[in-house]
């Protein structure tokens, strides 16, 4: 799996509107609105490299409200729950 993080602005009076619209798109998992010097974040999700051009640049930059995008490609994923699960050792908890 592959997980590009998106920076998103978009027209102030338009951020619900824009994010319901982003989180319907294939390969975009999550949606976020947030504080800071962008209005969304998307988080897309694909099984092969060649569908972040298709998912970014061909559906989410197209969106209307949208006017910038700026896009991270994860390599790894870090988690606490990424952790106990690489620790656990497959027995149930003993309560």
């Amino acid at each position: 799996m592959i997980t590009a993080i998106v920076l998103i602005d978009c027209a102030t009076d338009s951020i619900p509107e824009v994010a319901e619209a982003l989180a319907a798109l294939p390969g975009v998992s999550e949606v976020y609105s947030v504080a800071g010097h962008v209005d969304l974040i998307a988080m897309v999700r694909v099984r092969e490299f060649e569908q972040i051009a298709q998912v970014i640049a061909g559906s989410i930059s197209k969106v209307p409200g949208v006017i910038n995008t700026e896009s991270h490609i994860a390599f790894r994923a870090y988690s606490q729950h990424d952790l106990e699960e690489a620790f656990a050792i497959g027995l149930a908890n003993a309560d």
